[in-house]
């Protein structure tokens, strides 16, 4: 293609993610659309199972004095990444799932008579929560992080041929100061895809939520060469 494609990313990404748009030759605009800020509690009634959903629930838990007591535990995570992260600092991860309803029915089906601690955000989705009611499984809930939607307004002059999409949060944020047009929007899973569900059908996700997939995503769809 002879003009250069210009991407926006709703999250400031790593050196290395950074590095494959500039070797593709792509115009990357990246920003932060939502904050994070770890929330204080107690490690507390902990049950022998624990279930992360996310990497900042993980990196919250081991902020605090005596996480290492947690590494007895049993877990249950969602993502590949939040596996890694896990295994890196000395837990044992029993199952990983790409995602939450996936997590769920594993649970619901096989471990519903084990009892789990749910290390969760503010802003997480009912998605486990309810399935784990409903099966009558035992847990409780400790919120490890807060997600504040941080919306801008991106400038008129400012174009884009793609938006990179990394949750809802951010999915939510964006659409609070502008509009999707005929971008194509790039989404790290199902979860966040499914945000943008009534607004636009011009959605593609890599086969497993995954930052390295998503971008191979974006230089495939524009039939980029990487250098």
């Amino acid at each position: 293609m002879s003009d250069q494609i210009s991407i926006l990313s709703t999250k400031i990404l790593s050196s290395e993610h950074r590095q494959a748009f500039i070797n593709a030759k792509i115009d990357l605009l990246e920003d932060n659309f939502i904050a994070i800020t770890n929330t204080d509690f107690e490690l507390s009634n902990i049950n022998q199972n624990l279930i992360f959903s996310s990497q900042n629930a993980i990196v919250s838990v081991m902020e605090q004095p005596d996480w290492e007591k947690l590494q007895s535990k049993t877990i249950f995570c969602v993502g590949l990444k939040s596996k890694e992260l896990l295994e890196k600092n000395g837990f044992t991860v029993a199952v990983y799932m790409d995602y939450a309803s996936e997590l769920a029915e594993i649970i619901t089906l096989i471990y519903n008579k084990e009892s789990f601690t749910f290390f969760s955000g503010n802003l997480r989705k009912e998605t486990l929560p309810q399935a784990l009611k409903a099966a009558a499984v035992k847990f409780n809930e400790i919120e490890t992080y807060q997600t504040k939607l941080t919306p801008f307004k991106i400038s008129k002059e400012e174009k884009f041929d793609g938006i990179l999409f990394f949750s809802p949060s951010a999915v939510e944020s964006y659409l609070k100061d502008n509009k999707i047009k005929n971008e194509i929007c790039f989404c790290i899973g199902e979860t966040t895809a499914e945000a943008l569900k009534g607004v636009t059908k011009n959605i593609v996700l890599p086969e497993i939520p995954s930052t390295e997939l998503l971008i191979e995503e974006v230089i495939q769809q524009f039939n980029l060469d990487i250098n």
